[in-house]
């Protein structure tokens, strides 16, 4: 019920309202976001990196409907590149693309629009040794989001995806990437989907994400296993291994301020781990997400409130 609630509050104008008029909030969020500038996110690759542990950016922001939104979405990217590379930390890094930020819902060409914008941002990531991720959204932009990625990886091989175990159509979706060797970024799903497409109990969520993992370990792709669970960080270490992979033929991947001290700990182990870094202005739909996502999220926040 909370979960519910949060994910409906995370794109609510008024609750918005309600969220940024508390002074402690920008406190809080500063666990989960890097900061709203560039060279907050560039700082917080930095760290990251001399920690041993990769990154991925997200420019926040997503269902931008005009064109000048979308244009300003994918120039935020090309900067960010830029200070990157002049930064020296921009080799290996990953950053995130949400294609409703870049004009996919445009009415009429929205969908050539975004890949547009997506296949400048790939090619100045790939001129700077960065590679290219679509973030998945909700169920209704799976189909245009798989098909931008297979249109993208013709000319940038590197391009990958993002697929959620809490679709019912998952399972296929793998099955479909299976001998391409994309890149596959594996999450449990962040949005509150109907049970006509979606899982609606965590059980039958956390069997399917095994599941997928195993699947993705036996594909050709290169998975990349988002979890802060420590029993599935140990189930997809033993699928990895029963795939005869190698432990720079996978990697791990948690969100920027969650789980540090595993994070940390499964470097140590010489695992490859990537950090989602998210960074913007556009902070509050990201935010109640990773608040609805975990109820140890809602108890930080209630604590800083309560101690302001």
């Amino acid at each position: 019920m909370l979960s519910s609630t949060l994910n409906r509050a995370s794109r609510s104008v008024r609750a918005r309202r309600a969220v940024e008029s508390v002074p402690v909030t920008r406190r809080v969020v500063d666990r989960f976001v890097a900061g709203e500038s560039v060279p907050d996110a560039v700082e917080a690759t930095r760290t990251l990196r001399a920690s041993g542990r990769l990154v991925t950016i997200d420019v926040l922001g997503e269902d931008v409907h005009d064109l000048a939104g979308a244009r300003a979405t994918r120039d935020g990217y090309l900067t960010l590149l830029q200070a990157l590379a002049e930064d020296g930390s921009a080799e290996g890094a990953d950053v995130s693309l949400k294609l409703s930020a870049l004009g996919q819902a445009l009415p009429g060409s929205g969908a050539q629009v975004s890949v547009d914008h997506a296949r400048e941002i790939c090619a100045a990531a790939r001129a700077v040794g960065c590679t290219v991720t679509l973030d998945m959204e909700d169920h209704t932009t799976v189909e245009a989001t798989l098909l931008a990625g297979t249109t993208l990886r013709e000319e940038f091989p590197a391009t990958g995806n993002v697929l959620q175990s809490n679709l019912l159509r998952t399972p296929g979706d793998i099955a479909a990437l299976a001998g391409s060797g994309a890149r596959v970024r594996l999450v449990k799903g962040a949005y509150k989907e109907p049970a006509s497409v979606a899982h609606q109990r965590k059980d039958d969520v956390d069997r399917a994400y095994r599941r997928d993992v195993a699947s993705l370990m036996e594909s050709t792709c290169y998975p990349m296993v988002a979890t802060h669970d420590p029993v599935m960080v140990e189930a997809a270490t033993d699928l990895a291994s029963a795939s005869a992979r190698s432990a720079e033929a996978w990697e791990l991947q948690m969100l920027y301020g969650i789980r540090t001290d595993l994070q940390t700990a499964l470097v140590t182990e010489g695992r490859q781990m990537r950090v989602y870094v998210p960074f913007g202005t556009d902070w509050y739909g990201y935010f109640m997400r990773r608040l609805a996502e975990r109820p140890a999220n809602v108890a930080f926040f209630l604590r800083a409130l309560a101690h302001r």
